[in-house]
């Protein structure tokens, strides 16, 4: 089962970013994802299987899945 994520989507990697966060937006989504680091701005280009491998948590769901209440 693959996570549910979408554009602009923020999500916890396993592995934290050269600058010490593991806290990304996803601002690209095909074949390959491009995220980019919500501490420091850095993107990077990961293919879609190894993102999926690598995501641990949404922290911020993608539209129209938010709570309701």
């Amino acid at each position: 089962m693959t996570p549910t994520y979408d554009l602009n989507s923020i999500v916890t990697m396993k592995k934290p970013h050269a600058c010490g966060t593991n806290r990304w937006q996803v601002i690209r989504m095909g074949m390959d994802i491009r995220i980019k680091c919500q501490a420091c701005g850095h993107s990077v280009l990961i293919p879609r299987a190894r993102f999926d491998r690598m995501v641990r948590t949404i922290e911020v769901p993608p539209h129209g899945e938010e709570d309701p209440s």
